[in-house]
């Protein structure tokens, strides 16, 4: 049942991304309202997927492939929430593309971490927050990657202004720095809460976690304040904002690839 279901949600996103790719390449209208009914449509059979495969059984699962798949889905909602609002066409068959590949994978390769947050309450809140500031920040890092691409377009007088499906490089930019300071919030309690309510945070196999995070604050905190400080625009900004985002990565599944798919 749960290869059906990814194999539905898989082509959804699918065909959210055929219709999305001609307006990009062909600079023509893009059929707003079947992108986001394929999309929705993806979104849930995507959310019925990680019901089975995080909740089935007692506890819950949260594999290293479930939480990845997880993670798509929460940026895949959000993106196709502000699809609406603004013109991210450029990013989403980026991000459609990482959903259908995770939920595939953790449909198709299963495996097992399980977990009891129903016995603590605590903890779950700090995975909570976790996993939106981690999907928040990871947003950024593609606005910041479209930025980048924007404005090595410009400077090299590329015509995009007749192009009706890509957005204004300074909307781009002030939406980045938006997700940025939300992501970094959430950042920042998720550090609060695993100092307080994780105990062994800083054990043998999970200091690097807390040492990664803390470092991608940093990294997230210096770039906030340089650019409404001094101004910090460009390149410069890209790979902070790509920086922070791969530390972050490294934090949250670096010991887990290891330890679940690398040695079993």
């Amino acid at each position: 049942m749960d290869s059906l279901i990814a194999t539905s949600a898989a082509i959804f996103y699918a065909l959210a991304i055929a219709t999305i790719i001609p307006g990009l390449v062909q600079q023509v209208g893009i059929r707003t309202k079947t992108v986001l009914i394929s999309a929705s449509l993806a979104l849930l059979c995507h959310a019925w997927l990680l019901s089975d495969l995080i909740l089935s059984g007692s506890g819950q699962n949260l594999s290293i492939l479930n939480v990845a798949s997880l993670i798509g889905f929460i940026i895949s909602l959000f993106m196709s929430a502000a699809m609406m609002k603004t013109r991210i066409w450029f990013l989403l068959p980026v991000v459609y593309s990482f959903a259908a590949i995770n939920l595939s994978v953790a449909a198709f390769v299963p495996t097992a971490f399980i977990t009891h947050l129903e016995h603590n309450p605590k903890l779950l809140l700090h995975i909570a927050l976790a996993l939106f500031s981690y999907s928040t920040l990871s947003i950024g890092a593609l606005y910041a990657i479209q930025l980048a691409w924007l404005d090595h377009k410009l400077k090299n007088k590329k015509a995009l202004g007749i192009n009706p499906n890509l957005p204004p490089l300074m909307m781009v930019e002030r939406q980045l720095f938006k997700i940025i300071l939300i992501g970094t919030a959430l950042l920042s309690a998720t550090l609060i809460t695993g100092f307080i309510f994780v105990e062994d945070m800083f054990a043998q196999g999970k200091a690097h976690k807390g040492i990664l995070s803390f470092m991608a604050w940093v990294i997230y905190s210096v770039l906030l304040w340089g650019h409404y400080h001094k101004g910090w625009r460009g390149k410069k900004v890209t790979w902070f904002a790509i920086a922070g985002a791969t530390l972050l990565t490294l934090a949250y599944f670096g010991s887990r690839f290891v330890q679940e798919i690398i040695l079993n």
